[in-house]
């Protein structure tokens, strides 16, 4: 395969990417004794992926914690995982956690029994062995601000990199936006007037920090610029399109 033919399905498995859902989200909706609460900022993870939630002392939920026979209500947790890059359809996935609530040292403790990671492609459920053995993405803590800086300061290196998408993914093309992200690649959100679709740009291999992301990029941008047989440009892309 030549350079051009970056575009690969390499990505992180279901299990990490639950991980980094849950450890970056900021957000969490809880469904617990037939109520429904959202809690922002509020929670963290421990490293078998249990979730420490801190509520107000006059939570309905922490009501429900403490009232519950043996103390343990069962509940579902929701994650979103959305872009930090203004695009159609921002959210990139969910996450849903069933599982039991303990109360410990001031906050509550959640065991997860089932999880589910809702993606494009569809809904997976993860092992629960191989969710609590994960580590999220080494780029996801970072994510945001690599991604926003990509759009905000350099939409002329996003350009360039359409060179290693192939044609027919550009087609009436009316944006091109970085959507995310990972060790393994970076995804670009391709835009049309009533529809969007989304291509991975994989790495040669994977960065484990962001100084290795940084090389990653730059071997996909001399790889964009060798693609003169191919200078496809945002801007002719719609002129193809428009024709």
């Amino acid at each position: 395969m030549g350079d051009e033919q970056a575009v690969r399905a390499a990505g992180p498995g279901a299990a990490e990417q639950a991980r980094s859902v849950l450890a970056t989200a900021w957000s969490c909706r809880v469904t617990a004794d037939g109520g429904r609460e959202e809690y922002a900022g509020a929670h963290g993870v421990a490293d078998d992926g249990r979730v420490l939630l801190h509520v107000p002392e006059d939570s309905a939920l922490l009501t429900a914690v403490v009232c519950a026979p043996r103390g343990e209500p069962s509940a579902v947790l929701e994650f979103a995982d959305v872009a930090p890059v203004a695009v159609r359809d921002r959210v990139r996935a969910r996450l849903w956690l069933a599982g039991w609530f303990v109360p410990s040292d001031g906050h509550l403790v959640f065991q997860p029994t089932r999880v589910v990671l809702c993606r494009p492609s569809g809904a997976v459920v993860v092992d629960l062995d191989e969710f609590a053995a994960a580590r999220p993405d080494p780029l996801a803590g970072a994510e945001a601000h690599l991604l926003t800086h990509l759009a905000d300061a350099h939409p002329e290196a996003v350009e360039r990199l359409t060179r290693l998408v192939e044609p027919e993914s550009l087609h009436a093309a009316t944006r091109v936006r970085p959507l995310a992200v990972d060790r393994h690649g970076l995804t670009l959100r391709i835009e049309r007037t009533r529809a969007h679709g989304d291509v991975r740009l994989a790495f040669h291999e994977p960065a484990g920090d962001v100084t290795q992301l940084t090389e990653r990029m730059h071997v996909l941008l001399t790889r964009a610029g060798a693609a003169a047989s191919r200078p496809r440009t945002l801007q002719r892309q719609r002129a193809d399109g428009d024709g």
